[in-house]
C-alpha cells in the first residue's frame, strides 16, 4: 500500500489583482502572490507587514484563487518567497498552467533552483539598505536575457556603488537593469539626472502601484 503523498502548502500573506508597477511588466494587469517571511531586513522596506502572520494555504488552493482572476500574468514576490522552499513547486505549477510567471527575489538566496520558464526579479542590495553583505554574488552568472536586476537607491552613495557595479560588470550585457529612488529618500528627478549625466545603460522606474493608490496595501 502506497503512502499517502502530501499536498505543499504555503504561508501567504495576500493574494491580488493589481497592476504590476515595477520592472519591464509595468502596466500589466497582474495576480500577485505574496509570501510570508523575509530573512532580510532592509531599512526602507516598504512591505514589512509580510514579515509574519498570514495563512497557510494549499498549492491547489493557491493556484485556483490565482485562476479566479482571469489574467495572464502572474508575480510571486514577499518577504522573500524563496525562503520557503515549497515556492519552487509554485513556481512550476504556475508555468506549468500557462502562466507568465516572474519571481522578486532579494537576490540573497539561490535563484539557479528556479524553473527556467520564470523571469527572476533580482533586487541587489545597496550599501543604503543595511543589507549589502547579503548579496548572494554568484547568482549574478545565472541571469540571462528574460531576467532582471533592480536597484533600490537611498542617496548618491547609493548611485555610486550601483554605477561602478553596473559599468564594471557589464550587468546591461547580461539582462535589463532597473533603477528607482527610495520613496521619500531620493528625489526620483534627481536620480534620473544622475543616469542621464553618466548615460547609464539602464531602465529608471517608479512603483507605478504608489502613484495610483499610495502605500494602500490590497483588500
Amino acid at each position: 500500500m502506497k503512502a499517502a503523498v502530501s499536498t505543499p502548502s504555503l504561508k501567504i500573506s495576500e493574494i491580488f489583482l493589481s497592476l504590476q508597477g515595477e520592472s519591464s511588466r509595468v502596466g500589466l494587469p497582474t495576480v500577485f502572490v505574496r509570501l510570508t517571511g523575509c530573512p532580510l531586513r532592509c531599512v526602507w522596506c516598504d512591505t514589512s507587514y509580510a514579515f509574519s502572520g498570514g495563512r497557510m494555504i494549499a498549492l491547489p488552493d493557491i493556484l485556483a484563487e490565482v485562476a479566479q482572476h482571469g489574467v495572464q500574468h502572474v508575480c510571486v514576490t514577499g518577504g522573500e518567497p524563496l525562503a520557503q522552499p515549497a515556492c519552487l513547486q509554485l513556481l512550476c505549477e504556475l508555468s506549468d498552467a500557462g502562466y507568465s510567471v516572474s519571481l522578486e527575489t532579494s537576490g540573497a538566496l539561490d535563484i539557479s533552483v528556479v524553473d527556467a520558464r520564470v523571469s527572476r526579479i533580482v533586487d541587489l542590495k545597496a550599501p543604503g539598505s543595511g543589507e549589502l553583505n547579503r548579496n548572494r554574488w554568484q547568482n549574478l552568472a545565472l541571469l540571462n536575457a528574460a531576467d532582471e536586476l533592480k536597484f533600490v537607491l537611498k542617496d548618491r552613495t547609493d548611485y555610486e556603488w550601483a554605477r561602478r557595479l553596473i559599468v564594471e560588470q557589464r550587468l546591461a550585457d547580461l539582462c535589463r537593469v532597473l533603477i528607482s529612488p527610495v520613496a521619500g529618500e531620493l528625489s526620483a528627478t534627481t536620480l534620473a539626472e544622475w543616469i542621464l549625466a553618466d548615460r547609464l545603460p539602464v531602465r529608471f522606474q517608479l512603483q507605478l502601484h504608489k502613484v495610483l493608490w499610495g502605500n494602500m496595501r490590497s483588500k
